[in-house]
């Protein structure tokens, strides 16, 4: 990226080949994302980005976080991660108490009924990530979408804030 203080240069347009990769990678930013919080909704009630505050929760160590940490993770406002946790909050999944460490953070905790809905939601959310995308690749399409995903993200992320740390390899049994 450019300052607007540095000189113009020649744009580098996009090869036609670029171009329509662009195209696809665009759609399925657009419609991937829609498609799970639709089917998430309508399911299980809730929204896939109330989906990620939980599956975080869920993975790391004593299913607690600062809500500063939840808010970079979800790529949100900590206004937004404040209305989505009082949403949980209010359903009994998660409350909210200072940190003992350090009383100016707030810590996010995944209550117990908040596992049991996470556990109960999960497979059905998983068969629904599997048909959009596994379904629709072989093992070695799997390997280079995970290949160009990190390659792109690492242009894109300053820091390692995706994925969560302790979020690698989770599996529902592990709660």
């Amino acid at each position: 990226m450019r300052s607007e203080e540095e000189p113009a240069e020649v744009p580098r347009w996009l090869e036609p080949d670029e171009e329509e990769a662009w195209v696809s990678l665009t759609g399925l930013l657009l419609k991937l994302p829609a498609a799970l919080d639709s089917d998430l909704r309508q399911h299980a009630g809730i929204s896939h980005f109330e989906y990620l505050i939980l599956s975080v929760l869920s993975e790391t160590e004593n299913h607690a976080m600062p809500m500063g940490e939840l808010a970079i993770l979800a790529n949100s406002s900590p206004s937004r991660m404040t209305y989505a946790v009082a949403r949980l909050e209010k359903k009994g999944w998660i409350y909210r108490r200072p940190d003992a460490r350090n009383a100016r953070f707030t810590l996010a905790h995944l209550t117990d009924d908040g596992v049991a809905f996470l556990r109960r939601i999960a497979p059905g959310h998983v068969a629904t990530v599997r048909a959009l995308v596994f379904d629709a690749l072989d093992t070695g399409q799997v390997r280079q979408l995970d290949a160009l995903a990190k390659a792109i993200l690492d242009k894109i992320t300053t820091s390692d804030e995706w994925p969560p740390r302790s979020t690698r390899h989770g599996r529902p049994d592990t709660w």
